[in-house]
């Protein structure tokens, strides 16, 4: 193919610059409030935390909307499935993809040495949500631990880097990662019990099989903010180049705790609850005072 004259030769950081910038819009498109959020970190946190999310987002959209909007069947979407771990796995080997979305997640893959023992319970949790589920207490344990908790560990590889750190320290931040993406978890169990139930027929939750009460949903709300607690002193270890953004993030969830604390079982259970927009508005710019104060 002859090239237009004066345009330099395509090369692999160009190529590398796509993928980002394709992950970047996927985090934009997908959550303006997390993308707020993200805008407080780093550029180099920033950048790689865009891929994680991304990779993580379409896979959720395979297995949840898009695709059965499109007449894509189970059996296809978990072929479709399996078809982007395999990639996922080779992209993080070899350092190549053409699906832009995981190149851009292998790049960060292979920088901070986020693997197979991350990507596959991932995918796993992923494989789970293409049918109707009810889980019991083991199932869920496994599933909210591949869906969440290792991806908190994925964002946390890229906060920390080659920091060096106690043993102590170590295992607390990891502690807090996990306890902070199950938390997440579980709001949006309640958050999105609703559509979880009746549209997709998932019942994540054991012993409510017969309906949302307000024992279980108030026994949740308590393991979420137990949750929140353990990874409040985590965040307080991370690095001024994440922690303002992780705690806009916990904090935006926990208003959506206390909202849904406050609102009935049978309400949480027929309705999405919402944090309004001010309110978030409010929470990002006291995040962004944080930032300046340190």
């Amino acid at each position: 193919m002859q090239r237009a004259p004066g345009l330099s030769v395509t090369d692999l950081s160009l190529y590398n610059r796509a993928a980002t910038d394709s992950a970047t819009t996927v985090l934009r498109r997908y959550s303006t409030s997390f993308a707020w959020a993200n805008r407080l970190m780093h550029p180099r946190v920033r950048t790689n935390i865009a891929r994680i999310y991304a990779l993580v987002r379409i896979a959720d959209e395979l297995v949840d909307g898009p695709a059965e909007a499109a007449g894509v069947d189970e059996n296809e979407r978990r072929a479709l499935l399996d078809g982007l771990e395999t990639e996922t796995t080779r992209a993080c080997e070899r350092g190549y993809s053409t699906d832009l979305i995981v190149h851009a997640f292998a790049l960060t893959a292979r920088e901070y040495g986020i693997g197979r023992d991350l990507v596959r319970p991932f995918f796993a949790s992923m494989r789970a949500d293409l049918g109707a589920v009810e889980f019991d207490e083991k199932a869920l344990a496994t599933y909210i631990y591949g869906s969440a908790e290792v991806v908190g560990l994925m964002c946390l590889a890229v906060f920390e880097g080659d920091r060096p750190r106690s043993d102590g320290e170590r295992q607390e931040l990891r502690e807090g990662a996990r306890r902070l993406g199950a938390a997440f978890q579980k709001v949006n169990f309640l958050r999105d019990w609703a559509d979880d139930r009746d549209s997709l027929g998932r019942r994540y939750l054991p012993g409510t099989g017969d309906g949302l009460t307000d024992t279980a949903k108030d026994g949740l709300v308590r393991e979420i903010r137990d949750d929140l607690a353990e990874a409040d002193v985590a965040i307080s270890l991370l690095d001024s180049s994440c922690r303002s953004a992780v705690w806009a993030a916990r904090s935006l969830f926990g208003e959506l705790v206390a909202r849904i604390d406050r609102a009935p079982a049978a309400l949480v259970a027929r309705e999405r609850v919402r944090v309004p927009d001010p309110v978030k508005a409010q929470i990002l710019v006291r995040a962004w005072a944080r930032k300046v104060a340190r």
